[in-house]
């Protein structure tokens, strides 16, 4: 549905949000509220070994282009629903589940086949106020985002200079 063009790929780089190390102080924080929607494996895994379910987990199996290790696999749940997301793209399937998965009242895990690394983006757009996104930051930790209007704002700035239908990405996730 979205593709990631090359002159935006720089723009991910930098966190959208706090980082952490410790997931005790980042569900401690300013702005850790509820749904909390956790993008990625070890960031799921270290907040389930918290004591925090993620109201959705997108997990791909994968960390930094490479395979999860077997330890982090162990502890995360099994899959509710699994959709196709191609890599540096966003599909409907992956956008329509996201939605689905937000207005449940029971926890989902989001399993993909593909890449989930930019499934934040989507996240912070759809993620109802008061709520938080939680992703990994390769070789730095775990970013926390509350959903405020800023946020927002910023994911929505992203969003939009995706190649691609983004209207209709938008309307799929009620965020028109």
């Amino acid at each position: 549905m979205l593709e990631l063009p090359d002159d935006l790929r720089g723009a991910f780089k930098e966190p959208l949000g706090t980082v952490f190390t410790d997931p005790d102080a980042l569900l401690a924080a300013d702005g850790a509220g509820w749904p909390l929607v956790a993008v990625g494996d070890v960031v799921t895994a270290h907040l389930l070994d918290a004591g925090h379910q993620p109201h959705v987990a997108v997990i791909d199996g994968r960390t930094e282009r490479e395979a999860v290790d077997e330890s982090i696999r162990r502890r995360l749940p099994e899959a509710d629903v699994e959709v196709a997301n191609p890599p540096a793209t966003l599909s409907r399937a992956l956008l329509d589940a996201l939605r689905t998965a937000l207005d449940r009242d029971e926890p989902t895990v989001i399993e993909v086949d593909g890449e989930e690394d930019l499934a934040a983006l989507p996240a912070i757009l759809a993620t109802p106020a008061g709520g938080c996104v939680v992703y990994g930051q390769p070789g730095e930790g775990m970013v926390l985002v509350p959903a405020t209007d800023e946020s927002r704002s910023l994911a929505r700035d992203l969003f939009t200079r995706m190649d691609g239908d983004v209207d209709a990405a938008l309307a799929l996730l009620g965020v028109g």
